[in-house]
């Protein structure tokens, strides 16, 4: 089979029709320059490695999306679920003292968001409107929005300032606490 291309090639590397005839020894040196495997590898990893480089980027990216959602997700259900209860955490620079309901949502849900900032985090009720956790059987919301930095530039130029805006919240019936306890 490899004789049989070589022939082939031989064939079609000699010049036809009309100009000087090249020696036997020039097309057949020029024809094993073109046969030669050497340096493909390198031709072949010089185009798949800025894809390559994406793709691993991409992934990356994506799967800072998806720690930073779940982690929030976390953060905002870990308030929740001790919104409903109507506790109080103890204020830690008073000591004593406790902290407001919506500080101890806030607290409790930072303390739950690991290291993520939840500064903007939004606690309103239905009967209580924005800024309340509400009181006992009313419904309590967290709302919580971040925007991710991307790291890939190139997937980055298709979100506003290369950050990815991500949204989480939940809602939560409380329990049927003291009524003292809603402050």
């Amino acid at each position: 089979m490899r004789n049989e291309l070589w022939q082939f090639f031989a064939k079609s590397m000699r010049p036809s029709g009309a100009g000087p005839k090249l020696p036997e020894q020039s097309w057949k040196r020029r024809l094993r320059r073109m046969a030669d495997p050497r340096g493909n590898a390198l031709t072949e990893f010089a185009f798949v490695l800025p894809l390559f480089a994406l793709m691993m980027c991409g992934t990356l990216d994506m799967a800072r999306l998806f720690f930073t959602q779940t982690t929030l997700q976390n953060a905002v259900r870990a308030g929740g679920r001790y919104a409903i209860t109507g506790n109080h955490q103890p204020n830690p620079n008073n000591p004593g003292q406790n902290l407001s309901r919506v500080q101890s949502i806030a607290l409790v849900a930072q303390q739950a968001a690991m290291g993520i900032n939840v500064s903007n985090l939004q606690i309103s009720s239905l009967l209580g409107g924005a800024g309340s956790a509400g009181g006992p059987g009313d419904t309590v919301t967290l709302s919580l929005s971040t925007n991710v930095q991307l790291i890939t530039p190139i997937i980055g130029q298709f979100f506003n300032q290369g950050q990815y805006p991500l949204t989480v919240s939940v809602s939560f019936l409380n329990e049927p606490f003291p009524p003292s306890l809603t402050n």
